[in-house]
């Protein structure tokens, strides 16, 4: 089985890309492969990869390629989520594909459509720069038509109220890209920037309780690494200051998916982003955000139309990602009858 290892800047942790031709389609056999494929990562000293890219040339006329994204659990080698996506993964995939020449040689200008498997997303992504092993590019993260702003709304509510045991928070429930909680960074005691920023382990346990009652709300379940939860705060003119959680940690920055999520939901009234972006005087469509990693800005399409406002698209710019090892063989899969001889024995 080849493999590369990438990553795209902000990331938390780099991704292995696989090409799906190698592995098996139907969930439990796949598990058993991507554990061996988690163990030969921890014996060759990549055990900070987190993430893993299936992909493969698409075979529908509409798409490039197909991209199936799955989070690595860091209690257990056999643990993964398979639900959502991760906008960091696909741009790891690209500079993959690339190399394996699954795509035509990209130039400036060019466009790769992307089939999100896991969750249905249409995904363009625009060649700004292309090297050799790396490159620049803007995603667009298309919306079917006709989809109200109202729509990105997962309750259909703008503002939703969690209660943990330290007390009550009102949160947005959104999804674009990934399924996001947003929290007024107030409600949680934060005064300012350099507070959220700093913010240690007491509000990362705080948020996590957070995310599980929007969970049950949602009636997902708690082990789930989905729905995402990320602070948001108004401290500077036309910016918003935003902190979010991934796995096992808080982001460096915040997600491609959490950018995009967050633009998104900016366009919907009566938001928790859309009433903070407001304090600041900023107005979409441009979306400014202050991560910890640094500044980051999102764009979104709206129309008006008889069904009211529609969001076409949410876009993220010149987003570089590079291959960092590859490509690697990935020792053959450990037979059943090795796995049960292991365990008798």
């Amino acid at each position: 089985m080849i493999a590369y290892i990438s990553q795209a800047d902000g990331a938390p942790c780099p991704t292995l890309v696989l090409d799906a031709a190698d592995l098996p389609a139907a969930e439990p056999e796949l598990r058993a492969v991507l554990t061996e494929a988690r163990e030969w990562l921890v014996e060759t000293g990549h055990a900070d990869v987190l993430k893993i890219a299936i992909v493969a040339q698409s075979p529908h006329p509409l798409f490039d390629l197909d991209y199936r994204f799955v989070q690595c659990l860091p209690d257990r080698l056999d643990a993964f989520d398979f639900q959502g996506s991760c906008g960091h993964s696909i741009l790891a995939s690209l500079v993959v594909a690339n190399a394996r020449r699954w795509l035509p040689r990209p130039a400036p200008g060019d466009r790769v459509r992307l089939r999100i498997l896991n969750n249905g997303d249409q995904i363009v992504c625009e060649v700004d720069e292309s090297r050799r092993h790396g490159g620049s590019f803007t995603m667009y993260f298309v919306q079917p038509p006709g989809k109200s702003t109202s729509r990105v709304l997962m309750t259909g509510r703008p503002v939703d109220r969690l209660t943990t045991p330290a007390g009550a928070y009102e949160a947005s429930l959104v999804s674009l890209g990934n399924p996001y909680v947003f929290v007024d960074a107030k409600e949680l005691g934060i005064g300012s920037q350099r507070e959220l920023f700093e913010a240690g382990d007491e509000v990362f346990d705080e948020m996590l309780r957070i995310r599980r009652s929007a969970s049950a709300l949602l009636g997902l379940p708690d082990t789930s690494v989905f729905p995402k939860i990320a602070m948001v705060a108004a401290y500077s003119p036309g910016l918003l200051s935003a902190r979010a959680i991934s796995v096992p940690r808080w982001h460096p920055t915040l997600a491609l998916t959490g950018i995009t999520c967050l633009a998104a939901a900016a366009t919907a009234a009566g938001t928790v982003p859309a009433r903070l972006y407001e304090e600041t005087g900023g107005r979409p469509p441009q979306v400014e955000i202050a991560t910890p990693g640094g500044r980051a800005s999102a764009t979104s399409r709206v129309e008006e139309s008889t069904q009211g406002t529609v969001l076409q698209w949410v876009s993220v710019s010149r987003k570089q990602a590079q291959i960092r090892s590859g490509p690697l063989e990935i020792a053959p899969a450990v037979t059943m009858t090795r796995r049960l001889n292991g365990a008798l024995h």
